[in-house]
């Protein structure tokens, strides 16, 4: 265990079944009550989250994956030299650029996106494979912070 002060930003309607695993797995870490972690739960990611990343070492966004790898994919996240938002929401690389840009804080940053498969109907459950690749998630992420290995994870996975 290290001094490191990790925040984890768990993003995604949980209204929209898998759309749900980003919260799901926010939820997951902070019942653990891993010390020097910090759990925000969100709809989107905004710019207002560029001061927060700003106050730790390291900061994971996770979300749910249409399209990508199974069970999940972590990588880590470099600012962009290209900070775009809409009026809804950001992308992890433009809230890290915005807390270089504004607080002279650079975190590490990763992704955490976690597969799905139900987004297009609502309800608050989540797909049994999508329950399964959470399971995942929340093993692999909780040793990664435990033993402070993001950049090794981040190679490894990808």
């Amino acid at each position: 265990m290290t001094n490191t002060k990790v925040l984890l930003i768990g993003y995604g309607n949980p209204g929209r079944l898998d759309d749900g695993l980003g919260p799901a797995l926010a939820q997951a870490i902070e019942a653990r009550g891993i010390p020097g972690v910090t759990v925000d739960i969100d709809y989107q990611l905004l710019v207002e989250d560029a001061a927060a990343v700003a106050e730790y070492d390291v900061v994971i966004f996770v979300d749910a994956s249409v399209k990508g790898k199974e069970p999940f994919s972590f990588r880590s996240v470099e600012a962009s030299e290209d900070i775009t938002f809409t009026t809804h929401s950001m992308r992890p690389e433009s809230v890290v650029a915005l807390a270089e840009d504004m607080f002279g804080q650079k975190a590490q940053a990763y992704t955490l996106a976690i597969r799905g498969y139900d987004f297009n109907d609502f309800g608050e459950e989540l797909s049994e494979r999508a329950a399964a690749n959470l399971e995942s998630a929340i093993s692999f992420l909780e040793g990664v912070i435990q033993n402070n290995l993001y950049g090794d994870a981040a190679s490894a996975i990808g």
